[in-house]
């Protein structure tokens, strides 16, 4: 084979440490090409297994709730267009590096980077704390999701009408202003003060709730993928099944194609907004779960030669089309309830000119309709009788536009727990859907929440050895140390905190992520050896347009779009929507400042293992540079070295490591077996037991 160039010692031979990394490899011959040190790591019974568990981590909720709220808000079709641009060429190459490096390294997202440079390690850590920060709020949408499908088991659903004030007799004013969904989710589910800086005691239903959902996840992980993988087989599949059915259920409704046109209809001018292209890279970056650590841990269990390029391109293409086929669901059920608001529009406007009649109003204006069966007046003959006689009959008299309803978008929780829940209300026997439904988020979250957490938990386990050999307390621990900080959420206000962590925990730290994994593979490690290394894995190598796209494309898209979202924050002063309780309605309110110092923690602490890493690794390789000179001392460092690629670092004649026989030094750092050859650790305590034969003349 190909013998690849060394590493230069004074360019890329600075970034791995001028030789003083935390591993040195060596080549030993391996018939088998297993390494040693993984012989013990878990592994996916199936191919199909790891698919499924790769497609549940990155389909998840945002799939749902919120690819179908940009499409809506963002022109339809163009912007189903320019997402697709975008996945292919920075998504695509971005989760193909990622499940290339966990699977030929063989480590969580800690030990990946900190192979390529110890300088980098940072970047892992980085992921584990943005993973713990996405735990935290999404395993509280599990914990809402608990407590509506709990609620779904009875009929009429609680919902479905307003309740009664029991010392007046009459409807609670705040459902009869709002609507009987919009009431229960604000006042019975959540309980919400008006604003943020209300915090309210802690809501005890919802923190059964959140314990709950924390048990599961415990429960699921206890005995690592193993436990979780056939969790997968489940909780992956499930929510298609579902999506289909309400799909079906849904094309029967009246409005149905209505929302299906208004989805699909491409306003191409969309294009010219550099909003709308932040939105939709931000969405391909979360789609795929990219930075997360999660898909390197997944990957890193597979065998060295799996296809993981085809890999890439078959989950990418199933997050897209599940995306697609949400956005489906949700369009017709969107266009059923904007039929209905308007129909009913109809109704109550036809009874006012009614009433109106009877009060001896000129009945000339309304010739034409059926004034004893308003519900059979359409929607196109009122807005065409409105838009020639609405100067006349006063403001009482309003227009009822289903262009209107469509373009009201609803997003997120506000469109699951809110218009879902109305529609699902008025399907026959609706306690059977609203439990399809809620089992289907449930779900959903979970298969989401099991990859969070195994980008969490393997990183630390293959890097600390103590935390390996005692799996089920880390993972126990782990879960119940997020159920604790996770009672933030479970306050009075927590709803606000989920919004906070969700609009700022994770976005820029992630793309800071991203931008060093794509500098470390395309820069420091190299494309071109990066390529030949998964070439071996492979047995054929990906196109050269990858090179390419790491180096330029997708590190140019990931800085664009750090830029774009720092100046969003820098002159748009962040703000929350809030629930006021006097005019049962919401408002945009600006986050106090406390808030924002928050969110500025977040996001600093999140990112700050990366520089932290860097100058860690600069101080050591300082430290170790400056220190005295003699053997002694030297043997007692407890510390293992990159072999350098350059003569004068080279290993001598009695190591382990023989010179190549054009004498052109060692060969350099990969990260797979190379022929016959495999790469394995090399403990520093060899090396000093040789240099001590050395010393005695043996």
């Amino acid at each position: 084979m190909r013998e690849k160039p060394p590493l230069d010692s004074n360019e890329d031979g600075a970034w791995l440490g001028e030789g003083q990394s935390e591993t040195q490899l060596a080549a030993t011959p391996d018939p088998d090409g297993l390494e040693e040190n993984d012989a013990d790591r878990p592994a996916w019974d199936s191919k199909i297994q790891y698919v499924l568990a790769q497609v549940g981590f990155s389909v998840g909720l945002g799939n749902v709730w919120r690819f179908p709220y940009l499409c809506h808000q963002n022109g339809g079709g163009a912007f189903m267009l320019l997402y697709v641009f975008l996945l292919l060429i920075v998504g695509v190459p971005l989760f193909f590096m990622e499940l290339a490096a966990g699977q030929s390294i063989r480590q969580g997202s800690i030990g990946v980077w900190k192979h390529i440079s110890p300088k980098l390690a940072g970047i892992g850590y980085s992921s584990c704390v943005v993973c713990f920060y996405v735990a935290l709020y999404y395993n509280v949408i599990i914990a809402w999701s608990l407590f509506y499908l709990g609620n779904s088991f009875q009929y009429p659903l609680p919902w479905e009408h307003c309740p009664t004030d029991v010392t007046t007799n009459d409807t609670v004013k705040e459902c009869a202003s709002s609507s009987p969904t919009s009431y229960f989710w604000f006042r019975k589910a959540l309980n919400i003060t008006n604003s943020i800086e209300e915090s309210g005691q802690f809501n005890p239903i919802m923190t059964g709730c959140l314990l709950a959902a924390w048990t599961i996840v415990s429960l699921a992980m206890i005995k690592g993928i193993k436990s979780s993988a056939k969790v997968m087989y489940f909780s992956s599949v499930f929510p298609y099944v579902v999506l289909f059915i309400f799909l079906i259920r849904g094309l029967l409704l009246d409005g149905a194609m209505e929302g299906i046109t208004y989805m699909f209809y491409p306003k191409l001018e969309i294009w010219g907004n550099v909003q709308v292209w932040r939105q939709a890279a931000t969405q391909v970056f979360f789609a795929l779960g990219l930075g997360y650590g999660s898909v390197i841990a997944y990957s890193s269990y597979n065998p060295v030669h799996n296809n993981c390029h085809r890999d890439a391109l078959l989950v990418s293409c199933i997050n897209f089309m599940t995306s697609v086929l949400a956005s489906l669901v949700v369009f017709v059920v969107l266009g059923f309830r904007a039929k209905d608001i308007a129909l009913r529009c109809v109704v109550e406007n036809l009874g006012v000119l009614k009433l109106m009649s009877s009060n001896g109003s000129d009945q000339n204006w309304w010739q034409g309709f059926n004034m004893t069966d308003p519900s059979s007046v359409s929607i196109a003959d009122y807005r065409a009788w409105y838009s020639h006689y609405s100067s006349m009959v006063g403001p009482k008299i309003t227009d009822c536009s289903l262009e209107e309803e469509m373009n009201k978008g609803v997003e997120g929780t506000g469109l699951a727990f809110i218009a879902f829940t109305e529609v699902m209300a008025q399907f026959p026997a609706s306690p059977f859907w609203s439990t399809l439904f809620f089992l289907m988020l449930l779900n959903l979250g979970l298969s989401t929440m099991f990859g969070t957490m195994q980008g969490i938990l393997t990183p630390l386990m293959d890097n600390f050895n103590l935390l390996g050999r005692h799996r089920t307390l880390l993972t126990v621990f782990s879960c119940l140390l997020g159920f604790i900080i996770g009672l933030l959420f479970t306050q009075r206000s927590g709803n606000y905190f989920v919004t906070m962590f969700d609009d700022y925990s994770a976005t820029l730290p992630l793309v800071i992520v991203v931008i060093f994994e794509t500098i470390s593979v395309a820069w420091v490690y190299g494309t071109d050896r990066f390529l030949d290394d998964i070439e071996i894995m492979l047995k054929w190598r990906p196109p050269v347009v990858y090179k390419y796209l790491w180096k330029y494309v997708c590190l140019m898209a990931m800085i664009g779009l750090l830029a774009a979202s720092l100046l969003r924050m820098v002159f748009k002063r962040p703000t929350y929507t809030a629930w006021n309780q006097t005019t049962a309605s919401e408002m945009s309110l600006e986050y106090p400042g406390w808030a924002l110092a928050m969110i500025v923690m977040l996001i600093v602490f999140a990112s700050l293992p990366v520089p932290i890493g860097y100058i860690h690794s600069m101080v050591k390789n300082r430290i170790v540079r400056s220190g005295p000179s003699e053997e002694d001392v030297g043997q007692e460092m407890h510390r293992e070295l990159y072999t350098k690629c350059n003569s004068s670092d080279q290993l001598d004649s009695n190591s382990h490591q023989a010179p190549s026989e054009e004498g052109e030094g060692c060969p350099r750092t990969v990260f797979l077996p190379v022929g016959g050859e495999h790469y394995r650790l090399l403990p520093q305590q060899e090396e000093d037991d040789e240099e001590e034969e050395q010393d005695t003349g043996v």
